[in-house]
């Protein structure tokens, strides 16, 4: 119920931000201004954050840890009954049957789909440079120091068309090669699956220290300049792309709310070690992967959002599916991966790949 409830409340206060309607001043957070978030180490002009660090370097020596010549792939199904935070939503048809047809002696006959969607943000999402930001005293501060209404592509009666110099497509001008390091956290702790945080000291949250030592456990090399680094809670297990099709509407509906709860992920401390280590990307199997509805802070709404995009440009990778990598004991990987070229959007789907 709490969850459920702080869920309800940001709904408003976020509804009440678009209306115009004035907020209390505990949600303005001036961090961006007077830490100075923008420009970045880029310069004023960047679009594309963290996505830069991906140089021939980092790419020939990712290049090295293919070994055994296998490849797997990290993105979940895109479906209309698939977990999705609060009102997003997949919905496809096949307009026709068949769409089109026939053509030709050779009686043609085909099939597109209809799709609609928050087409950046359901299932295996990027979280791209407009999808995030900051509430602050001069307005909604994005990356770079990008602001809210000076950003958009408007048409016709003001309508918003696309996020301009926000959009994604400025990260798709190039694509993640990179290190990836996959964190098993149920094996670190020992559990099955890493619990929903309940307060700050819950095992449901993995801090600076808790990525250093997986990272040792693990017999990897340390974090650095590049990387790409993702998350294994478990708790996307409630979804696995194996299973799902065969779960009855009922066990569906319950495995939906039971994700969508909350879900263990990175604290603070573990974003702002990324950010020191210069990573290119985080990943992992739940819809946020910051811990929630509690971090190692309390009253911060998943906060490595802010601090790792808004302020960094380390882009964010969620409801991925590490089943194969974790069968076969791999947890160092050439990924490689680039989000979609869509004008304008927030994110992007997609079906990332792991080759070892």
């Amino acid at each position: 119920m709490k969850t459920v409830l702080h869920t309800v409340v940001l709904a408003l206060v976020v509804a009440l931000c678009l209306t115009g309607v004035r907020v209390a001043s505990a949600q303005v957070n001036d961090r961006p201004l007077t830490e100075k978030w923008a420009p970045t180490e880029w310069g004023p002009d960047d679009k594309a954050g963290a996505i830069n660090r991906i140089n021939p370097t980092v790419v020939m020596k990712a290049l090295k840890l293919v070994k055994q010549g296998k490849t797997a792939t990290l993105g979940k199904l895109y479906s209309h009954d698939i977990p999705a935070f609060g009102a997003r939503s997949w919905t496809m048809e096949i307009p026709g049957t068949p769409t089109g047809g026939p053509f030709g002696k050779n009686a043609l006959v085909y099939h597109d789909e209809f799709v609609q969607t928050e087409i950046g943000q359901i299932g295996t999402q990027f979280d791209g440079p407009g999808h995030i930001g900051v509430r602050t005293s001069k307005g909604d501060f994005y990356y770079n120091g990008r602001w809210r209404e000076e950003s958009y592509e408007r048409g016709p009666g003001g309508r918003v068309l696309g996020m301009g110099v926000l959009g994604v497509e400025h990260v798709a001008e190039k694509a993640f090669v990179c290190r990836g390091v996959l964190l098993d956290g149920p094996a670190y702790r020992g559990v099955k699956r890493l619990p929903i945080p309940k307060d700050t000291k819950s095992p449901g949250i993995v801090t600076a220290a808790d990525v250093k030592a997986m990272v040792y456990r693990e017999g990897l090399a340390e974090i650095g300049e590049g990387d790409c680094v993702f998350l294994y809670t478990g708790h996307g297990d409630l979804w696995l792309n194996a299973e799902w099709k065969t779960l009855s509407a009922e066990e569906k509906a319950k495995r939906r709310a039971e994700f969508n709860s909350g879900e263990p992920g990175f604290g603070i401390s573990a974003c702002r070690y990324f950010a020191e280590r210069k990573i290119a990307m985080t990943g992992g199997d739940t819809s946020a992967n910051d811990a929630q509805p509690v971090g190692e802070e309390e009253g911060f709404a998943v906060p490595c959002h802010t601090d790792s995009q808004t302020r960094y440009g380390i882009w964010n990778l969620e409801n991925m599916e590490f089943t194969q990598l974790l069968k076969d004991h791999v947890y160092e990987f050439l990924f490689v991966w680039a989000p979609l070229k869509i004008v304008g959007g927030t994110g992007s789907p997609g079906n990332p790949v792991a080759l070892y």
